[in-house]
């Protein structure tokens, strides 16, 4: 959520900066400020009210004590109108309040000003790209096809058992995932994180702390007896550790990894670009997320970035590093770095992870605050990364690595599989 202070402040700017998000906020800026001037109206009237009140309390102990019953119940009469007027401005109070924050609720957070103009994922700007392009032997196929010829993965019982995107993983298929996950994690601890292991579902508050509600709530999964989401990302839950904690300086950088499955409804997906592996419903993934001294986070931004380059390098997979433009970025960041590997039976980038910088939009709405150096109390900065989601790994893989006598495996993963092949 973006800091209100700010907004008084700086609302040209806001409006100038959310256009490179593609949003009007013109018209809600306008609104937000102008029930901001009725709320701070009606808590003055407030204070007003309650001075008052203090001050005629007392002065009728004062007559009390003076035996000047008959002026101090007099002034009681007063204090009782002041009562009934202080409850119809906290009720005002309140609902200006819920009001505004209804409206601050709906504003994304402000790109950074690197970020660049555009609409969608072909405006972003490539930024590194390494490896080389596999070539393939004749006969080389797309992953759903190596997953039914060596029976590794299994798309058609998933969509018996559950529906589909929910794939079964079999035999080495499935010994492939937990190798992933382990490697992924023991990487991440061998870089200094901290591993967590979350719960797979979130309340409200923890999907407002992070921002996926209200602007995922239609792509998430809700169990609607208990009021709990199933999570789309372990950042949720990981960052919603800090949730109303007040942390001091000398506590960053907070770096925690943690893996989990993930639930998305991919609400309205369909055709060949979510065939196979490509988009799922429930998958699993490895995340990064820190905790930063907001001087800090950007150059956190850069380390992060480099370090998820690096398992793609162990995993020798060919890779290109976009920054995401105005119009493909997420609700809640400021900037993002989006890494796509080749798939070379299928021609194309395919996303495998994104890190990204936040600022204090999630700490504000989380209230994750730290004390500084001076005392002063201020509103850390969280990021989080992929690092990484593997259907997509799993996806490339399979078939930049096939070849006529099976699927090799990197040496780096191979020490994990305890296999060299799938066959």
């Amino acid at each position: 959520m973006l800091e209100l202070n700010y907004l008084r402040e700086n609302a040209a700017e806001v409006t100038e900066r959310l256009a490179i998000k593609n949003i009007d906020a013109e018209s809600i800026v306008k609104q937000i400020l102008d029930i901001d001037i009725r709320r701070r109206e009606a808590q003055h009237e407030l204070e007003t009210n309650q001075a008052e009140s203090n001050a005629l309390a007392k002065q009728i102990g004062e007559l009390f004590k003076a035996g000047k019953a008959a002026e101090a119940n007099a002034l009681k009469e007063r204090t009782t109108e002041l009562k009934a007027l202080a409850k119809a401005l906290q009720e005002k109070f309140d609902g200006l309040f819920e009001e505004q924050n209804a409206l601050l609720l709906q504003l994304p957070n402000m790109p950074h000003p690197s970020v660049p103009r555009g609409k969608s994922a072909e405006d972003n700007e490539i930024v590194h790209s390494e490896g080389s392009m596999p070539e393939l032997y004749d006969g080389a196929v797309p992953h759903w096809d190596l997953a039914a010829k060596y029976d590794i993965i299994d798309f058609e019982l998933g969509n018996k058992v559950t529906g589909a995107g929910f794939p079964f993983y079999k035999g080495q298929g499935a010994r492939l995932q937990r190798a992933l996950i382990n490697f992924f994690l023991d990487n991440a601890i061998a870089a200094g994180y901290y591993e967590i292991q979350p719960p797979l579902v979130i309340n409200e508050a923890s999907g407002y702390g992070t921002g996926q509600l209200p602007d995922k709530d239609g792509q998430m999964y809700y169990c609607e007896i208990d009021k709990l989401y199933l999570i789309p990302t372990a950042e949720v839950p990981v960052t919603n550790i800090y949730r109303d904690v007040i942390m001091k300086s000398t506590d960053f950088p907070v770096k925690n990894v943690a893996y989990s499955n993930c639930f998305r409804r991919e609400a309205g997906s369909y055709g060949k670009d979510v065939r196979g592996l490509n988009r799922l419903h429930q998958f699993d993934k490895v995340e990064i997320v820190q905790i930063q001294h907001p001087d800090k986070s950007y150059e956190t931004l850069e380390e992060m970035r480099d370090y998820v380059a690096g398992l793609l390098r162990k995993l020798e997979l060919p890779f290109r590093i976009v920054k995401l433009c105005g119009g493909d970025m997420s609700f809640t960041s400021a900037l993002t770095y989006d890494f796509e590997v080749w798939s070379a039976a299928q021609q194309r980038w395919l996303e495998v992870s994104s890190v990204s910088n936040f600022e204090s939009f999630q700490a504000n709405r989380m209230k994750l605050r730290f004390k500084d150096e001076n005392g002063k109390t201020r509103l850390c900065h969280t990021l989080n990364g992929s690092a990484l989601a593997l259907p997509r790994i799993v996806a490339a893989l399979l078939e930049n690595n096939q070849t006529a006598d099976g699927i090799r495996m990197p040496a780096a993963l191979a020490a994990y599989t305890g296999f060299d092949f799938i066959r």
